[in-house]
């Protein structure tokens, strides 16, 4: 990468890589920079990551604090989250799990011990846990035996990678580095009584203590430690969820957060005028199919038209709209809203072809024009033919081709529309997928714009397709790849 690039370019290349979520900045701003020497078309290798030419370079997590004083509801609240979560890899580390076992000189005086001391956890080894994971290595879990005071060491517990990563334990905010890892911080906040009443309920039928022994220790140790230590890191906390588990609307709110965040490509975060249409099963489903190179091509027409009549239909609610009021048969009115009427389809010749049935599909008697531009020898930028509506400066676009690969004839395609008078604001880019590299040079150029897929691609390779992809889309598709 050249010497004088800004810093918003190196969290350009940072995120040209595969898509994952959880991503930091103050990460990578403190990165080197990545190496220029990857595989890639050489006019685009400023802004190609090492990571990007990486396939297999692992993800980075969503990582969640969960903290809060002793029995607040703290693993209800991460259990109901982790139910939400039903459609992610999700792994729940316990802070409890890295108590240090008490040597024999501790056993002896065990009542005088102080389990909500910052010192009571082996915070280097919780750290060096969770540092394993985001890095997307698993990790083996220490099992702690609260009758013994010491580790099991017959076994423990392998967790592996994970989508998101939740760190639940009454001191996780005590220490920053721990601290740092997180995306987003919890603190469980429970009435005083109702922890007690709950912990005497716990130690005294989970880890077979008297009530007695309960109370002694919860007044000489626990409260003391909760005033000094985790009341005081409430502060660090994102989110406060009072009453736990028994809070369903927070919790609920908090989740929706998180699936917001793991289903943003990390280019989002950079380009606020890029938007990927919210991953499903089906959509990575149909994805799986067309991307099968032996698939038929009456299968690999079908599934991609099902996906580009999403892709258009999440296209058209970025248009703008107007309030509008209806009767309905019943005689009551409903307040709704109306489309915008000044709209036009222009498809890049020919893979943007297939874009057309969705689109008539979804707006009757839309007027399409046609853009025809010469992609070889002169990297795409050669325009060969246009007719387009006559009043096109009028209307909102919607530019149509399935694959943004290097951006380039895209970028001619663009600048075409505002020669004619369109405004770059509207224009609205439709593909299936698209390459990082092709989103740099759009974005860069034309910032205006708004782009919308429904999946973000690794890379280009040096053949300048678009890695992993599905080859020749227009050939394909129109069944000339025979």
């Amino acid at each position: 990468m050249p010497d004088n690039s800004s810093s918003i370019d190196y969290e350009m290349e940072k995120a040209s890589g595969p898509h994952f979520s959880g991503l930091r900045f103050d990460g990578l701003l403190s990165s080197s920079p990545p190496n220029s020497s990857v595989s890639s078309p050489s006019h685009l290798r400023s802004t190609v990551s090492s990571s990007s030419s990486d396939p297999e370079a692992p993800k980075q997590p969503f990582v969640i604090g969960v903290s809060g004083g002793t029995a607040s509801g703290k693993t209800t609240v991460c259990d109901m989250i982790i139910q939400q979560l039903h459609d992610h890899r999700v792994v729940l580390v316990n802070q409890d799990s890295f108590y240090r076992g008490l040597t024999s000189e501790e056993l002896q005086r065990v009542q005088e011990y102080n389990f909500d001391h910052p010192d009571a956890f082996d915070t280097e080894q919780l750290l060096h846990c969770a540092e394993t994971l985001k890095s997307g290595q698993p990790y083996q879990i220490p099992i702690y035996d609260f009758k013994t005071h010491q580790r099991r060491s017959d076994t423990f517990r392998q967790v592996n990678a994970s989508d998101v990563i939740i760190l639940e334990g009454i001191l996780v905010f005590h220490d920053s580095r721990v601290r740092n890892l997180m995306n987003m911080k919890i603190f469980v906040d429970t009435d005083a009584d109702v922890r007690l009443a709950r912990r005497i309920r716990r130690d005294t039928v989970e880890r077979g203590r008297d009530i007695n022994s309960v109370l002694e220790q919860y007044a000489k140790f626990v409260k003391p430690a909760f005033d000094d230590f985790v009341l005081p890191s409430k502060k660090y906390a994102d989110v406060i969820i009072p009453r736990g588990g028994d809070n369903h609307v927070a919790v609920d709110l908090i989740t929706q957060h998180i699936h917001t965040k793991l289903g943003q490509h990390d280019l989002c975060k950079i380009y606020p005028n890029v938007y990927v249409i919210q991953s499903t099963f089906q959509i990575r489903g149909m994805h799986t199919l067309i991307r099968e190179k032996d698939i038929s091509k009456h299968d690999f027409v079908f599934y991609s038209d099902r996906l580009i009549r999403l892709v258009v239909e999440h296209g058209l609610g970025h248009l703008p709209f107007t309030e509008k009021q209806v009767v309905t048969p019943t005689g009551a009115v409903y307040t709704g809203v109306d489309f915008c009427k000044k709209l036009c389809g222009v498809s890049i010749i020919r893979s943007g072809e297939s874009m057309e049935n969705a689109l008539r599909a979804c707006c009757k008697g839309i007027k399409i024009g046609k853009i025809l531009i010469h992609r070889d020898g002169d990297n795409g930028k050669q325009l060969i033919y246009e007719k387009l509506p006559h009043d096109i400066s009028e209307r909102h676009v919607l530019l149509l081709d399935p694959v943004l690969a290097t951006g380039n004839s895209a970028n001619q395609a663009i600048e075409l529309l505002i020669q004619k008078g369109v405004p770059e604001s509207h224009i609205i880019f439709l593909n299936l997928i698209s390459a990082p590299e092709g989103i740099h040079c759009v974005c860069k150029r034309f910032p205006a714009l708004k782009i919308v897929t429904s999946e973000i691609d690794q890379c280009l390779n040096q053949e300048f397709r678009v890695i992993p992809g599905l080859g020749e889309f227009g050939d394909r598709y129109f069944g000339t790849d025979e």
